[in-house]
């Protein structure tokens, strides 16, 4: 028996609960992984909330770091007392271990300890296929990167900065204005102002190359407004809801525009591409250009609490459970 947050209906933070789930033996292709920090993600909620079905009962979380214990026929990557992490095609890590395809781990250096490398995984992974591959931020950029204090923001603004690039970073809270600048926003705009979109184009006239957006639905409209023509908006998260329907005809009057909807799994479907992803965050980290701040950690039983303070914009930088 180990220990897993469950929930059995989708809905508010009081569904998951603290139960005790049979383990087996990994199978062929698996290794099992006890945890020694699990991150918290929004997406955790966008599962708990039914906006992205999962399975029921299901376990929520996607970001973890932690010791093989045990691997399953076939396995050759990892062996028992290795250090590995995932943030990429598994749903599960609120736990206190799991079995986990062999192909969705990534090895950890010594430089790397295991609670950044939970507070990270998810979210510098994202922010290498965001800022690397989406739209390959390069010196010169003026790009717009909203919830600039959250924990994909904070990330990717610190290393966009690296880059070279100019970051007109967005937050709701007045208290993280000066949180923004530290990590290297350029601009620090409200959001939630009417009219922030005319700002952008104050700062610069011929508007952003890209923006990113994990806003969504109150957002959208208005960041494609501040795009150049062919730039391209990245929605890549629903903090405020699902984007609401549009007609493409909108984009090409807006300047022949683009949009994407991206998730990490199209970007590390290789576990090639997973090790080099994870490897390029890992350098960037090392290197001492991008710092994470760990400034909330919870009990695994805490799962609520840590959920709700997340989503109730309580939190600055990374959150981790511990088992």
């Amino acid at each position: 028996m180990t220990k897993a947050i469950r929930f059995h209906q989708p809905g508010g933070s009081d569904v998951l609960k603290y139960e005790d789930i049979e383990l087996p033996p990994p199978a062929a292709g698996e290794v099992r992984v006890r945890h020694t920090a699990i991150g918290v993600n929004f997406i955790d909620t966008y599962h708990r909330t039914g906006l992205y079905p999962l399975p029921l009962p299901a376990t929520p979380g996607m970001e973890a770091a932690g010791v093989v214990e045990a691997v399953g026929e076939g396995v050759t990557r990892f062996k028992p007392g290795q250090r590995v992490g995932y943030a990429s095609g598994f749903v599960g890590a609120y736990a206190e271990a799991v079995n986990i395809p062999a192909g969705r781990l990534v090895a950890l250096p010594d430089s790397i300890s295991d609670e950044v490398a939970a507070a990270v995984l998810l979210k510098g992974m994202t922010t290498q296929y965001l800022i690397r591959r989406i739209h390959k931020v390069t010196a010169g950029d003026t790009i717009v990167f909203h919830a600039a204090a959250g924990g994909v923001g904070q990330i990717a603004v610190q290393w966009a900065k690296h880059l070279g690039a100019t970051v007109i970073g967005t937050t709701t809270s007045p208290s993280k204005v000066e949180q923004c600048k530290a990590n290297g926003c350029a601009h620090v705009l409200d959001s939630s102002e009417a009219g922030w979109e005319k700002k952008v184009r104050a700062i610069i006239p011929e508007g952003v190359p890209v923006v990113y957006d994990s806003i969504g639905k109150n957002t959208f409209l208005a960041g494609l407004d501040c795009l150049r023509p062919r730039g391209i908006m990245v929605t890549y998260g629903n903090a405020s809801g699902p984007v609401d329907p549009f007609s493409p005809a909108l984009l090409a009057q807006k300047g022949s525009l683009f949009v994407t909807r991206p998730v990490l799994g199209h970007y590390t479907s290789t576990p090639e591409e997973l090790q080099q992803t994870a490897d390029d965050l890992f350098a960037v980290l090392a290197s001492g250009a991008v710092k994470v701040a760990i400034n909330h950690r919870y009990k695994l039983s805490e799962a609520a609490k840590a959920q709700d303070e997340l989503t109730s914009r309580k939190t600055v930088g990374a959150t981790v459970l511990i088992p």
